[in-house]
């Protein structure tokens, strides 16, 4: 179980959690009165049994819409060099348009990066007043961090070298942990991201 480098609680894996059962409407409506309903621990109770994932379409058996979740968004003050180390890294590709020009300007305050089948991964939007988090500080709290898993400990050391000569920091080695060895980097522009044997 992964547990989150900035936080003081392990995170359940994903199979664990499960969104809330929907509210019975037509019950409620039925009442024909105004009444709130009042929450009980019944209320809050996850189902004994994880439910399955809603389909690709975004709806549920039960009618619930879900967004999909499209990219993750990190800030910068000078978006490129922070595209450019997270495409080499994680071996992604520029969408249409948003390659580097060098005929002239090249100081974009958007950019995004895809997967090979054309499908969103990260975006980077210019921010001038942008702060790297200082994490194990909390002077600059994290904001957000990004997590990355490889199959094995060769793999791990692997991309601690390939990230460091990328321009990334090491913040922790918790390469000691014999369940999910990780190591924890800051990216060039200061927001930490882990790599971790899962």
């Amino acid at each position: 179980m992964y547990r989150c480098p900035g936080c003081d609680s392990e995170w359940p894996q994903l199979a664990e959690r499960t969104p809330p059962a929907p509210q019975d409407t037509a019950a409620v409506a039925s009442t024909g009165t105004d009444e709130q309903h009042t929450a009980t621990d019944q209320d809050h109770q996850a189902p004994a049994t994880p439910t399955a994932a809603p389909p690709a379409s975004g709806a549920d058996p039960s009618g619930i819409i879900y967004p999909r979740l499209v990219q993750t968004v990190l800030d910068a003050r000078d978006v490129r060099p922070l595209a450019e180390f997270y495409k080499a890294l994680l071996g992604l590709l520029y969408r249409s348009g948003d390659a580097p020009h060098f005929s002239g300007s090249d100081e974009p305050d958007w950019l995004v990066l895809t997967h090979h089948d054309g499908t969103p991964a990260l975006a980077f939007q210019g921010n001038d007043r942008h702060q790297p988090p200082t994490w194990p500080n909390p002077g600059v709290p994290q904001q957000m961090h990004v997590d990355m898993t490889v199959p094995d400990r060769a793999a791990l050391d692997a991309v601690r070298a390939r990230a460091e000569a990328l321009g990334a920091t090491l913040l922790a080695d918790r390469t000691d942990d014999v369940v999910e060895p990780l190591y924890v980097f800051a990216d060039p522009a200061g927001h930490p991201f882990c790599v971790f044997v899962g």
